[in-house]
């Protein structure tokens, strides 16, 4: 029985790609195992320590501090390229922040989703005030456009910071259209969709017990956002309309 499962797990899981990917060119490791690692720890609730277990049984001798290094480096270049074959959104969003604990320190991941519950965009900052709510909220518009509609809870905070980036938006737009100020929606029970939302992120982050370091913590909630995304079915495959997780790693690293 043992024998039979770690075929199924070789074939299917450490697949052996044709053309060796410029990104991880120059590598100790083969692309597939380091894919296989990055793609595991992100979607699933491994330690390190478990991985490096996991591939000993498999063969292959690689430490716990080189996985980290590999999902540090390698999360946020996926990111960027499933950013490229992100679907449209919907106009109407939801925003919210969560905590996130960093070297001992909370932080706070600025969220927000369509009405669809498709992941519009994410930030961590290391504080909650109108300058981070801002920063966020110029990266959503500037990578989405503009909403009809935002929802919110009864943070001041996020509301100062909505009125202050669409009036921005309205005044650097060179259309010539007349845009309408984005509606805003304050409601606590009207945003538990995000708030459910949060749920899976936190629940990948609750057994890390914590990040490192702010650009660690970046790179590998980027990650576990990406693969949030993948399972919501956020990007555009030609090859096949519905991959699978290991698919959709494949296809957006080749």
């Amino acid at each position: 029985m043992s024998q039979t499962f770690c075929f199924r797990v070789s074939a299917t899981e450490i697949s052996v790609a044709v053309v060796e990917d410029a990104v991880f060119k120059g590598r100790h490791f083969d692309r597939s195992v380091i894919l296989l690692c990055v793609r595991w720890y992100l979607a699933y609730n491994l330690s390190l320590r478990n991985l490096e277990e996991m591939m000993a049984e498999r063969g292959i001798s690689v430490d716990h501090a080189t996985v980290h290094r590999w999902v540090a480096r390698y999360a946020p270049e996926l990111l960027e390229r499933f950013n490229l074959r992100k679907k449209a959104l919907t106009s109407r969003w939801h925003i919210d922040e969560t905590y996130v604990r960093v070297r001992g320190h909370w932080r706070y991941l600025y969220r927000a989703i369509d009405s669809n519950g498709d992941t519009v965009e994410f930030w961590l900052s290391e504080r909650r005030n109108l300058p981070a709510a801002k920063r966020f909220l110029r990266k959503a518009l500037k990578r989405h456009g503009r909403p009809e509609r935002i929802v919110i809870d009864g943070s001041q905070t996020n509301r100062e910071a909505i009125l202050s980036c669409d009036a921005a938006s309205r005044l650097e737009d060179r259309s010539r259209r007349e845009l309408k100020p984005i509606r805003i929606r304050q409601s606590r029970y009207l945003n538990n969709r995000i708030e459910q939302d949060h749920r899976a992120v936190k629940r990948r982050i609750r057994p890390m017990l914590g990040f490192k370091s702010m650009n660690s913590a970046r790179a590998i909630l980027g990650g576990i956002e990406m693969v949030h995304m993948m399972r919501k079915g956020q990007a555009k495959y030609a090859c096949n309309p519905q991959p699978s997780l290991a698919e959709q790693f494949e296809i957006i690293a080749a």
